[in-house]
């Protein structure tokens, strides 16, 4: 019975430790998409940083990445920035990948 419990133990850890790193991976992509947008803003700075914590925290309003989805075109929009919907979603979609390896290469 122990080895059951010390093998249920050890599946529970990892699936903590999947999920923690799925999370910091999301908010290193928000980050990056945030600093990208703030870039084709014209914002610099404090004024990007600040923006890129805005793009962060705009993912805690629903689940999924919708929200900052909307909140970035949003912004890109009111800014009067060309960039289509398409893009932004293939710049989440390249960032998170870069995140992934960035998480993962910190250990």
């Amino acid at each position: 019975m122990s080895s059951f419990d010390d093998r249920r133990k050890s599946h529970e850890a990892k699936f903590a430790h999947d999920a923690e790193l799925r999370f910091k991976a999301e908010a290193r992509r928000n980050k990056l998409l945030g600093i990208w947008a703030a870039e084709l803003m014209g914002l610099e700075g404090q004024e990007a940083k600040a923006y890129a914590a805005q793009v962060v925290a705009s993912d805690f309003e629903e689940a999924g990445e919708e929200d900052v989805f909307r909140k970035v075109s949003g912004d890109l929009k009111a800014k009067n920035v060309d960039v289509s919907d398409e893009t932004i979603r293939q710049k989440m979609a390249q960032l998170v990948t870069q995140a992934q390896e960035q998480v993962l290469a910190e250990g």
